[in-house]
């Protein structure tokens, strides 16, 4: 595991440092949130273009305990929406995909596949399955697509599989952050029977996040670094 210094170690004693310049409420806070942070589910947004969408989708992850946010950027390039993410920007890990001569969705789908996910396209599709019948029991990455047209041809074929919310009504779809709650709450409460072994972070996941989170927190954290580090020399 590589650390936001670019290190593969672990330092014990620089998070001790760097923890002196944190209160304790706010590390009891992320001690808790880390213990119900997970990456077995994961969501994954496609060109969307209306950056308070994409935005309200972070703050929605944040709030159900989600790690990864991914982004395939083809025509539009994502932006936070500080207003809207109302800080949920600084605790959540956003990966961006963009290949200009290539698939950003190929890419996206590549690395979610080399970390075990199985891939869902959300779609009101006829083939698709009920959010009903959509179980996790294997780790679950769900697509939403823009605001327009949905997810593209080239996530439909190139997904495991197509779920959709049944609708009641004359509209088709609810926007991409009511159905990203709806389908994170569903799958949250369904995964707890499941009690999979990896569904929380392990510990050096836990310390990675403490590492990048004391350093973001932590006013002029690289001069404190720095300093910790001349006196491991002195």
């Amino acid at each position: 595991m590589q650390y936001p210094d670019g290190s593969n170690e672990f330092d014990q004693g620089l998070l001790d440092y760097l923890g002196q310049y944190i209160t304790d409420h706010k590390k009891a806070v992320m001690e808790r949130v880390l213990a119900k942070r997970t990456r077995f589910i994961t969501v994954v947004l496609e060109d969307i273009f209306k950056p308070h969408n994409a935005s309200a989708v972070i703050r929605t992850c944040d709030c159900f305990g989600l790690q990864d946010l991914h982004v395939i950027e083809k025509t539009n390039e994502y932006k936070v929406n500080p207003y809207v993410t109302r800080g949920a920007s600084q605790w959540v890990d956003i990966h961006k995909y963009y290949s200009p001569e290539g698939s950003s969705v190929q890419a996206c789908f590549s690395t979610l596949r080399e970390k075990g996910y199985r891939i869902y396209g959300t779609s009101p599709d006829p083939a698709s399955i009920s959010i009903h019948e959509l179980q996790p029991s294997e780790k679950i990455a769900l697509v939403f697509g823009n605001e327009h047209e949905g997810i593209s041809e080239e996530v439909k074929k190139n997904a495991d599989g197509l779920v959709h919310i049944p609708m009641l009504g004359f509209t088709e779809s609810f926007n991409i952050s009511v159905s990203a709650s709806i389908f994170l709450f569903d799958l949250l409460k369904k995964a707890e029977k499941f009690k999979h072994s990896d569904f929380y972070l392990s510990e050096d996941e836990k310390n990675e996040l403490r590492m990048k989170w004391y350093r973001e927190i932590v006013k002029h954290s690289d001069i404190h670094e720095r300093v910790y580090k001349n006196q491991g020399k002195s």
